[in-house]
């Protein structure tokens, strides 16, 4: 479960900084904070039971990943191949930090 608040997390970030740059009216400008709000208690969440760094790794790399794809499908943003190497260098990090996590327990592996 702590794996899917981090996946919840990323998935709203998506959410908040399009906000962040979109929104013109009070209810988007609420939304975006609401956004902001949850993504961090998923973080908050996942924290409790994975170590704090692998779990903002994971968080703003997929994050990022996520809202340079979005920019390109969504918005319009020019493509360029170099983006999807560094894109998918982006998400072999977060895979190899997820791999070479060791949560031993609620305390997040540590000794």
């Amino acid at each position: 479960m702590p794996w899917l608040y981090v996946l919840f997390a990323a998935i709203i970030e998506v959410f908040w900084v399009v906000g962040l740059t979109h929104s013109d009216t009070v209810l988007q400008w609420a939304g975006t904070v609401v956004a902001i709000i949850l993504s961090f208690y998923f973080i908050i969440k996942a924290c409790e039971h994975l170590p704090s760094g692998t779990v903002y790794a994971v968080f703003t790399g997929s994050g990022a990943a996520a809202i340079v794809l979005v920019d390109i499908l969504v918005f319009g943003e020019p493509f360029a191949p170099v983006k999807l190497i560094f894109i998918a260098l982006i998400l072999i990090g977060v895979a190899g930090i997820k791999l070479t996590d060791d949560t031993g327990g609620p305390e997040g592996g540590e000794s």
